[in-house]
């Protein structure tokens, strides 16, 4: 029997709809929640990813403007100018869009952000909160919106043996802990994890997040297993994922690539500023 496929597009019309409202309920106050996404030189993709945040942001009444410096920027300009933004009352959030050129170190600029409007979570501020299980912070969206997925389908997770592959701090980190919170138990691997494919097939819910399309195939799924798919790949003009399709076969549930977890990231960052906009407007 083929796994049923997770619908990340059914969430992230759902997600989108509800931030609709959250943010008409700002304007009755006199709020426009409004984002700044902060870009360094001209890499096409960001660009590209930019246009696509301004109008899902647009579509649910949020603006969201663009900073655009140039790649020769020194980082002392950089941090100047999210230093900035933060202290601007009317931004409620920031994103320092990557990859940022040579010679910069995006970790060591997300220094100059606000954590209340890190909408991304990538401040180790925000990450804290996220290790101790604080709800004040910021979650990185594309971690929380494959939980999200998986909440919506209603699969358990108290319990639920939990591997996760791939361990960047957007990803693989973050959802780990996600999952822990929600008394999963949980183990991270990565590409250096020795007999990994044993590993894997303990699972009943295995992520992936590793950025190599079809890495992970049948032989690293249980049946019935719950398979969640963080890849977005790009070959010969196709998007797929990090795992083969031909772990449908085997798996008892998988978010599919397209129309999975990349579909709801940019609803989640939505969710993200809305929610900065309330707790820094609340009176």
């Amino acid at each position: 029997m083929a796994a049923k496929l997770m619908d990340g597009r059914r969430l992230s019309t759902d997600l989108r709809a509800q931030a609709q409202r959250r943010v008409a309920a700002l304007a009755a106050r006199g709020v426009q929640v409004t984002v700044s996404v902060v870009r360094v030189g001209d890499d096409p993709a960001s660009a590209g990813y930019a246009r696509s945040l301004a109008k899902t942001f647009g579509t649910a009444g949020a603006a969201l403007t663009e900073e655009v410096l140039p790649a020769d920027a020194p980082a002392a300009a950089v941090g100047a100018r999210l230093a900035a933004l933060s202290a601007d009352p009317r931004v409620h959030g920031i994103m320092l869009q990557e990859p940022v050129p040579a010679g910069l170190d995006a970790a060591q600029l997300v220094l100059a952000l606000a954590p209340e409007k890190d909408i991304d979570g990538v401040h180790p501020l925000n990450a804290g909160r996220l290790f101790q299980g604080r709800p004040d912070g910021l979650v990185p969206a594309t971690a929380l919106g494959g939980l999200l997925l998986l909440e919506q389908e209603g699969l358990p997770l108290a319990g639920a043996r939990a591997v996760v592959i791939g361990r960047s701090a957007i990803v693989g980190r973050p959802l780990a802990l996600l999952l822990l919170h929600r008394h999963a138990t949980v183990t991270i691997c990565h590409t250096r994890t020795r007999d990994l494919a044993a590993v894997a097939r303990e699972a009943d819910l295995l992520a992936v997040a590793v950025g190599r399309a079809g890495f992970v195939t049948t032989e690293f799924v249980a049946p019935g297993a719950t398979v969640l798919d963080f890849g977005t790949n790009y070959l010969d003009g196709r998007v797929l994922g990090d795992v083969d399709p031909a772990v449908a076969e085997v798996a008892g549930a998988l978010s599919p690539t397209p129309g999975g977890t990349g579909a709801v990231t940019t609803a989640v960052l939505l969710h993200n500023a809305v929610l900065a906009a309330e707790r820094l407007t609340v009176r």
